[in-house]
């Protein structure tokens, strides 16, 4: 009953963000009335959540008013430290009281966490000197605190209550007072979006039908389809006594019917935010199209279609993925320092801890890090071979492999679609195994499906970190030297000049790697951020030693003056 009722407040907000569009641009106080008219409806006489409301309250007040009274760069950290540790407390709750299937509270608190910490880093930003700020911290900076009702409505937009999409109070405050649709000087009046009347909100009634529909068919496919490749059919004598290959193909259909559920969800809020309006994302400006993928949470297509590990994911909760990148990874690292360790290590925590505590969640999360060993390479031949595997040797099939299905030029050969395909189906084969226990979330039942399939993702990955650290990835880079080898020296004939065998080598090495950030606080690199650890322990060993050193030559200066 209570889903049935979820899935009526996705439906209820698309008539009712209609009307939202619809209340005055010069009124933006009916607008913010109306938001939390409609919230309260929501939460107390749908879901009777008198105590979620208090929850919300607690969280917001104490946000508004860390980030009111307290100066100094440790103000987001306190809201931060304040907001995860309230919201932790209904992750516990949620989870003594072992229905996850019912709706509470906690959905929505996990979206607040990223708004409300958000928050507290934009009123930051607005107090410290603009020339010293990112563009995208001056784009979001909070200058003025906002007055309770803005704030009020910020917190409670409807469409995106329960379940998401977050966003920043910049978006929302632009949103309100109409700015976010202001064209850019210069630009056609014929790209100028569409509008009705004397609205400023342009036209958006078809993107958000697209969306609805799009939703409504994920949720229709999900209701038939669960109650098949549910956790039941994993658990049952049946599947047990299966083929491995049969019981490797039901577990991937198993993550494909969870997945429906999330892009049905996601699709359907974000439909009725495009509705009101706030999806707005600009004219394209050379199709001169409307664009309404601000808040885009997921990309099915490119989820169920990824080639690699990092396409996975960074086409996954894609809003979370900018929260952690913008709030959390880049925060942690010092001005003028790169992010290293301590940025992917409080990312991935942070991650792990927003999501809950059931033991499933960090199952995956840690097998989510193994597989992103199959995306970076940096092999330091200095160390032993154990070394390589254990901590240095991350696979790369497309650095390594790739090349070998592309002519020497650089160009798909008739073997490309084979690499392609297989690369598709390794990915999304392990990713099946590894976001299993994010679905079944007991401890003995995930291992138990694992056990069920014999761990092939696990052991596909350390396999292929002891091929790369064999002499093998030797053979392969030689292989590769030659044939680019063969390839400039065709392009320096024609050019009328002499290639080396040096300069041929020179056309394989690698230019130096910008770090990236983690996505959904899996370390793309883990094995590069073990190294880094190791480096910042061992640079802070050196500087205790020196500072232990000055400080017994002092003092035994000090007692040979004494003397």
């Amino acid at each position: 009953m209570s889903v049935f009722k979820l899935l009526t407040t996705f439906l209820l907000s698309y008539p009712l963000a209609g009307l939202l569009k619809r209340v005055p641009d010069a009124r933006p106080d009916y607008k913010n009335l109306f938001i939390v008219g409609v919230s309260l409806f929501y939460l107390v006489g749908l879901f009777d959540l008198w105590v979620g409301i208090r929850t919300l309250l607690i969280s917001s007040t104490g946000a508004y008013l860390i980030a009111a009274n307290i100066r100094g760069p440790y103000m987001p950290w306190i809201g931060f430290v304040f907001l995860m540790g309230h919201m932790s407390i209904s992750h516990i709750l949620r989870q003594y009281r072992a229905t996850p299937e019912v709706v509470d509270i906690s959905g929505a608190q996990m979206v607040l966490v990223m708004k409300l910490s958000a928050f507290c880093w934009n009123v930051h930003d607005g107090q410290l000197p603009q020339d010293g700020l990112s563009d995208f911290q001056r784009d979001r900076a909070i200058r003025e605190l906002p007055g309770l009702l803005d704030y009020a409505g910020y917190v409670l937009f409807f469409p995106a209550l329960l379940a998401g999409p977050s966003f920043d109070y910049a978006e929302y405050r632009r949103w309100i007072d109409t700015s976010l649709f202001n064209v850019p000087a210069g630009t056609d009046p014929s790209k100028h979006p569409p509008t009705r009347k004397k609205r400023r909100i342009p036209r958006s009634g078809t993107p958000a039908t697209m969306k609805l529909v799009s939703g409504l068919l994920w949720i229709l496919a999900f209701i038939k389809l669960s109650s098949m490749y549910g956790p039941d059919r994993l658990a049952s004598d049946e599947y047990r006594r299966s083929s491995f290959l049969y019981r490797v193909l039901l577990l991937h259909v198993f993550g494909i019917v969870a997945r429906t559920k999330y892009y049905g969800v996601w699709a359907l809020t974000e439909g009725a935010c495009i509705l009101s309006g706030l999806g707005y994302k600009g004219v394209d400006p050379k199709t001169g199209r409307v664009q309404w993928d601000r808040l885009v949470n997921v990309r099915p297509w490119a989820v169920e279609t990824a080639q690699n590990s990092r396409a996975y994911l960074e086409n996954w909760n894609i809003n979370t993925n900018h929260w952690l990148r913008n709030y959390i990874y880049l925060r942690v690292t010092p001005k003028g320092k790169k992010p290293g360790f301590q940025a992917s290590m409080a990312t991935f925590v942070t991650s792990a801890f927003w999501h809950g505590f059931y033991p499933g969640y960090y199952l995956t999360f840690v097998l989510a890090s193994l597989l992103q060993t199959v995306a970076k390479s940096n092999n330091d031949p200095k160390r032993s071979f154990a070394a390589q595997v254990l901590i240095g040797a991350r696979t790369d099939f497309r650095r390594y492999m790739r090349p070998l299905f592309l002519t020497p030029t650089g160009d798909p050969s008739s073997y490309k679609p084979f690499y392609d395909v297989v690369s598709v189906l390794c990915t999304e084969l392990a990713f099946s195994f590894a976001v299993a226990p994010f679905v079944l979330l007991e401890f003995s039942t995930s291992i138990g499906v694992w056990s069920s399939v014999y761990f092939y993702a696990p052991a596909g990955t350390i396999l292929s970190m002891v091929f790369f650290a064999s002499p093998a990835k030797r053979h392969l880079v030689k292989l590769q030297e030659r044939r680019l080898g063969e390839a400039a020296a065709v392009a320096a004939a024609a050019k009328g000049e002499n290639l080396t065998q040096s300069d041929a080598r020179a056309t394989t090495t690698r230019q130096p790697q910008v770090a990236s950030p983690p996505i959904m606080g899996v370390p793309l690199d883990p094995g590069q951020d073990l190294d880094e650890m190791i480096g910042e322990v061992s640079e802070q060993v050196r500087m205790r030693r020196r500072t232990g050193s000055i400080v017994r030559a002092q003092e035994k200066g000090s007692v040979g003056s004494e003397l």
